[in-house]
């Protein structure tokens, strides 16, 4: 009779904690569906705006790598959970204010800036929610995949359009690169070049804003799992601008000597379209070639460890 009471006795804490951890998720998940319910008027635009803008299109994947990162993690990060009601509750209130600012649009913003305002003030709840229900150890612990989670939020304007023209005139400047190299005939007036046959211009839409963005999501997640300093993450992903607008000036430069000496119609064609997920592939290449330089001497053993270790 005493070893089964012992027995009940031990078997009943893990199921009351489990209980209790079960329902802290589950609060925690429907706070993170408020401000979600409280917008949900211009939840319709969001998804639009997914669907149509490839400004947007990485917005549903970012929250399951965040989530990814934090489960990767979840026994160091959810060792010791508490509640964090400073931070907790400072960051939500933070977000709620944005929420309701972006609703009813008191800033009178324009373009799709309401919309930026708007999923930076989910983001503030999400992380203060996060906070508030499993403690300031748990959210420093999860910072990384926490702040991931602010590439959610499109690039405002102005700024969105000034980025556009660096890269504009970046990759200009590396077609008229390549074509010297090729001995391709060009004359340039700003981001136009009049070829034997064609004209072309890197418009807006060439800019490779989107890739770029793309390219820089997927460094900065590289250089978190595979690079141990902060100054080797930091150079790594300030290579994605340079290797960005070498990509983009590759691709136009491409698309131009094939419409010019194969077939004019390559300037219209799937490459032109549907092509620019090879030239990514072309651009991960020498950021793979950088990452693995990075690494060297991470994983190397100190000498004094291995003076201790004979």
């Amino acid at each position: 009779m005493s070893l089964s009471n012992k027995t009940i006795g031990v078997s009943s804490i893990p199921v009351s904690a489990t209980k209790v951890s079960n329902l802290l998720a589950l609060t925690f998940l429907l706070v993170c569906m408020l401000p979600l319910a409280f917008a949900w008027d211009s939840m319709s635009l969001l998804f639009k705006l997914i669907l149509e803008n490839d400004a947007f299109s990485q917005i549903p994947l970012i929250p399951i790598v965040s989530l990814f990162l934090i489960y990767e993690h979840r026994k160091a990060t959810f060792a010791q959970v508490s509640f964090g009601w400073i931070l907790g509750a400072g960051t939500i209130t933070s977000g709620m204010i944005l929420l309701a600012v972006a609703r009813m649009n008191l800033l009178q913003l324009s373009s799709t800036n309401p919309v930026t305002l708007l999923i930076l003030a989910i983001v503030l709840v999400w992380l203060g929610a996060f906070a508030l229900f499993f403690g300031a150890r748990a959210f420093w612990a999860s910072l990384f995949p926490l702040l991931f989670l602010l590439f959610m939020v499109p690039i405002p304007e102005p700024i969105h359009s000034k980025l556009i023209y660096l890269l504009q005139a970046g990759s200009s400047h590396m077609v008229e690169a390549f074509f010297r190299i090729a001995g391709v005939p060009y004359h340039r007036e700003g981001f136009v070049f009049i070829l034997p046959g064609i004209s072309i211009r890197v418009a807006e839409e060439c800019s490779g804003i989107h890739s770029t963005l793309a390219l820089l999501i997927t460094t900065v997640l590289a250089s978190y799992i595979f690079l141990k300093k902060s100054w080797k993450r930091v150079v790594l992903c300030i290579a994605v601008v340079p290797i960005a607008i070498f990509k983009n000036g590759l691709r136009i430069a491409t698309l131009s000597v094939l419409a010019i000496y194969v077939n004019p119609a390559f300037l219209y064609g799937n490459l032109h379209h549907r092509g620019g997920i090879v030239f990514f592939i072309i651009a991960l290449l020498p950021m793979a070639l950088l990452l693995n330089l990075l690494r060297r001497g991470d994983n190397k053993i100190p000498l004094a460890t291995e003076v201790s270790g004979t």
